[in-house]
């Protein structure tokens, strides 16, 4: 009843199929929450036919004008009203570190014209070579 002592093998695998499951876990978390994770100023947008911007590596500067006439920027996740020569630091001081930011603004349909065309001219004066309007397309 002499058993000879058989010499297991190490294995050396590493099971990777938990780390796939909770990867999946995670990603299918990140694709729910990160359309939730856009805020930004309650503004009703103008609709129009147009075609989307290019998707760029850095992301815009938007500058929102609600209804009643007030400016609004987006600092560092925080929405702060702001009044326009602020703003006009503030976009100079971005455009002087990253040229090629794009600067967007998010106008109230309810907005006079007078004022989205003077906040464009005031962005640009600042050093902004393109300034974007941001609108809605129209229902289907």
């Amino acid at each position: 009843m002499n058993r000879k002592k058989q010499k297991r093998k190490l294995v050396a695998e590493i099971n990777v199929v938990p780390y796939i499951d909770v990867t999946l876990v995670l990603m299918v978390i990140f694709m729910i929450t990160a359309p939730l994770l856009m805020q930004g100023v309650k503004v009703e947008l103008p609709q129009a036919n147009s075609s989307p911007m290019d998707s760029e590596d850095q992301e815009p500067f938007i500058v929102s004008i609600k209804s009643d006439g007030t400016y609004w920027i987006d600092d560092k996740g925080i929405n702060q009203s702001r009044p326009l020569n602020l703003i006009k630091d503030r976009v100079s001081k971005i455009i002087r570190q990253e040229p090629k930011t794009p600067i967007l603004v998010w106008g109230d349909a309810s907005v006079d014209y007078g004022v989205v065309v003077n906040l464009m001219s005031e962005l640009q004066r600042s050093g902004a070579t393109s300034v974007g309007l941001v609108t809605e397309p129209p229902p289907q």
